[in-house]
């Protein structure tokens, strides 16, 4: 008998792709958020933090396979709201499972639960995972990654944890709106770092599709060489980019759209260790005048860390072969944030 889903956190980028990939399949499938974005597919208002709200749904759509895509955005959120929507609302999300007797739980985690403040080159799932994670978001995502997979096995449940990194793609709001502020306002002359730092960054289409493979592979028997239940893997496009690299590709694309709102130049480039040094200064500036600085500490850090990732594991025990190239979703995200106004998009 075919499962029925559940997606948490629809509303969102990778929630939307998720619901909709699911729907072009024939699946039975129906969201849960805390707003509404969309009308096309059955939508259910809640904050998975609360008490009997997730219970409630799965009782009202007879899910049998929940996927958990819930977090508030890592650059947004004050550490006790991380705390608890990732760590108290995993827990919900895993009582109601075990409760309404669901079969398949799927987790969103994220490949920066491994950040160290360190260079991260080829990391596969052995890659220690820091007891204080570098930040409040990957310090709670780590924690709920903990949580769902240690609930393997309870009551015929089945989880497995997925790490994508860096997720972008069409329809995303956040990053397409913090790229353009800096174009308005003058800021891609600016590099911190050598730019010799590869990242993984990860279509939301591979993602989407990681996660689909990642529920059809959740079931009995577990096979012995390549088993998913209880396990977590990372998941990227498998072609690490330099880190400026991506952002000029996405300033350059601007450029189409806006032609001679800038002039490019050759980069004026300022050595990490000295972004750490401005990045403190401005820290402390923002602490004194309560505005948010225009750089952080963890701003440099991510900008000139490597951070790439070996996903051998996904491949041979998901089947997953990311199919959307970087360039091609570069050219996706900002044609369609450009049909429906970049501008719009920056001030919302």
């Amino acid at each position: 008998m075919p499962d029925t889903y559940l997606v948490l956190g629809g509303s969102g980028l990778l929630g939307r792709y998720l619901a909709h990939r699911l729907v072009d399949r024939g699946n039975v499938v129906a969201v849960l958020d805390i707003v509404q974005r969309y009308d096309d597919i059955p939508f259910y208002s809640g904050d998975i933090s609360n008490d009997g709200v997730v219970v409630d749904v799965l009782c009202k759509t007879g899910a049998t396979c929940v996927f958990h895509t819930v977090s508030p955005l890592a650059t947004e959120a004050e550490a006790d709201e991380f705390w608890k929507v990732n760590v108290e609302g995993t827990k919900q999300v895993i009582s109601a499972c075990l409760a309404a007797g669901v079969q398949k739980l799927v987790y969103t985690s994220s490949a920066g639960i491994i950040i160290n403040g360190c260079d991260i080159n080829g990391a596969d799932e052995t890659y220690p995972i820091p007891k204080k994670g570098y930040q409040a978001y990957h310090h709670t995502k780590a924690i709920a990654e903990r949580l769902v997979l240690e609930a393997n096995g309870k009551k015929g449940l089945l989880t497995c944890a997925l790490r994508p990194s860096g997720v972008f793609g069409p329809g995303d709001r956040v990053m397409v709106a913090a790229m353009y502020k800096q174009y308005q306002l003058g800021r891609t002359g600016v590099q911190i770092g050598n730019n010799r730092n590869l990242v993984d960054f990860t279509s939301v289409q591979n993602v989407a599709d990681a996660h689909l493979l990642a529920a059809d592979h959740l079931k009995l028997p577990v096979h012995p060489d390549f088993p998913v239940a209880g396990d977590a893997f990372f998941i990227t496009n498998d072609e690490p980019w330099p880190f400026w690299d991506f952002a000029n590709g996405v300033w350059d694309r601007f450029d189409q759209y806006f032609p001679g709102q800038r002039v490019k130049k050759k980069p004026f480039v300022i050595p990490q260790w000295l972004g750490l040094i401005l990045g403190t200064i401005l820290e402390l500036q923002g602490w004194i005048t309560g505005n948010r600085p225009i750089m952080t500490r963890y701003v440099v850090q991510m900008s000139s860390t490597s951070r790439w990732h070996n996903i051998s594991k996904a491949k041979k025990s998901l089947g997953y072969i990311p199919k959307v190239c970087m360039g091609d979703e570069l050219d996706n995200m900002v044609k369609v944030c450009e049909c429906v106004s970049i501008v719009d998009i920056s001030v919302s």
